[in-house]
């Protein structure tokens, strides 16, 4: 099932249009002033659980962005990025190893001598983070704003309106069946509708649960 789901993500890069936001509006609106020029602050960081769309904002910012849990140095963070009003969105900071804690230390600080901006996320607000003192004080310097996951109930209205603009009709039992057997990550439920639209058109078959079970099952 996993496998399935990873080839049929969507397509659409993310952005803060089609972004799921449930209770957090606020988030969004103040992302969306923090990206608008001359707004006065260095550094936003967003903090949240695990699949509470974080990956999602900073992705959509168009920032330089880069994964300390993948890379946890920085390796891949150059200088230019940094200079000249660059923009850099930093994701699992609390994934940073000791290098990749100096490296956003001293990228922290030209981003903010050069007008640049930095957008971070983590797990935890910067001052619960197991981080260098100086680096935790930055990262709490600027605005904050906590990313909450989205309720069952808001998981089951979004999908039902992905559902309805693809034009599926599905069996009002089949959204909460999805979300006890599915990953629960809006990004893989999405996939999970794509799955049953092709299904249902190259079987030609209505969508029922056993062709619901059949998509999370996967090929046997």
């Amino acid at each position: 099932m996993r496998q399935l789901i990873l080839e049929l993500l969507p397509e659409a890069a993310p952005g803060l249009d089609n972004f799921v936001a449930g209770s957090n509006d606020e988030v969004i609106a103040g992302l969306r002033r923090w990206l608008q020029p001359g707004n006065g602050e260095t550094c936003l960081f967003l903090w949240g659980d695990a699949g509470a769309g974080k990956t999602h904002l900073l992705r959509a910012s168009g920032a330089h962005y880069i994964d300390s849990a993948a890379d946890p140095a920085l390796a891949t963070l150059a200088e230019d990025d940094t200079r000249s009003g660059g923009r850099i969105a930093i994701d699992n900071v609390e994934a940073l190893d000791g290098s990749g804690q100096i490296a956003l230390f001293n990228a922290f600080n030209r981003l903010r001598a050069s007008g640049g901006a930095l957008l971070a996320a983590g797990n935890e607000p910067p001052l619960r983070l197991k981080l260098r003192e100086d680096l935790r004080t930055r990262l709490g310097s600027g605005l904050m704003f906590r990313v909450h996951a989205l309720t069952d109930a808001e998981k089951i209205a979004a999908l039902a309106a992905q559902a309805k603009a693809r034009g599926l009709r599905l069996p009002p039992e089949a959204f909460p069946y999805i979300l006890a057997r599915a990953p629960r990550d809006m990004r893989s439920l999405a996939a999970i509708l794509v799955a049953l639209d092709r299904l249902s058109l190259e079987q030609k078959r209505p969508i029922t649960l056993p062709l619901l079970r059949e998509v999370l099952q996967g090929p046997r």
